[in-house]
């Protein structure tokens, strides 16, 4: 579904494409799964009872991009993007892993908003040439930024202060997923302690610069 909405093509084509993936969710959990990939995951679904829930909410990420949404979001419609493509992924591979107990939500909200707010400020170039800026509207406006068009904000003066806001937040998450994955079985979360030490260092790499 990222790639979807992330290839080129027609805008209609690629709604009609994220339509025909939720039926195909909906099919697996029904028990007619009729593509391969859904005929693949329908082992998976019953064996670690994934939550179809998280399936529909990566697919409601991708259409809010497809939608135009995400061009200088409100701080809330970025909260909820956030929880749809990331914090659903989690939601989706902690059942597998196991070991995070009551506190796989919180993991999984925590951690999936850490990662994609450091794709953020990773891939703010990229996502220019997509017509597309993930930063925060409030944020921008705190720092003199008025504008929503990406090359003209990424080329104000006070780009790096508005940055370094997302990179706090993102460091905020990361010491709270640390905090929550102590709790539960280190061996089982071993997945999430390594996505999470090789993203801090992508952040530390993108604070220097």
């Amino acid at each position: 579904v990222d790639d979807v909405v992330d290839e080129p093509g027609d805008v209609t084509a690629k709604a009609d494409a994220l339509v025909s993936w939720r039926r195909e969710i909906e099919a697996v959990y029904g028990g007619s799964p009729a593509q391969p990939t859904g005929r693949a995951l329908a082992d998976a679904v019953q064996t670690f009872a994934l939550p179809k829930a998280a399936f529909l909410d990566v697919i409601d990420g991708m259409a809010m991009d497809l939608d135009g949404v995400m061009c200088a979001p409100s701080e809330a419609d970025l909260h909820h993007y956030c929880d749809r493509v990331a914090g659903a992924v989690g939601r989706l591979s902690l059942p597998i892993f196991g070991g995070a107990g009551d506190n796989a939500d919180a993991l999984a909200a925590a951690l999936g908003e850490a990662l994609q707010y450091t794709n953020i400020l990773r891939d703010l170039g990229e996502d220019m040439r997509l017509g597309r800026l993930y930063l925060p509207r409030e944020c921008l406006a705190a720092n003199g930024i008025e504008s929503d068009d990406p090359a003209t904000v990424l080329a104000h003066p006070n780009i790096g202060a508005v940055c370094t806001e997302l990179a706090l937040h993102a460091r905020h998450r990361f010491a709270e997923s640390a905090a929550l994955i102590a709790q539960g079985d280190a061996k089982r979360l071993k997945p999430c302690r390594v996505m999470m030490v090789v993203y801090q260092r992508i952040l530390t790499g993108l604070e220097a610069r």
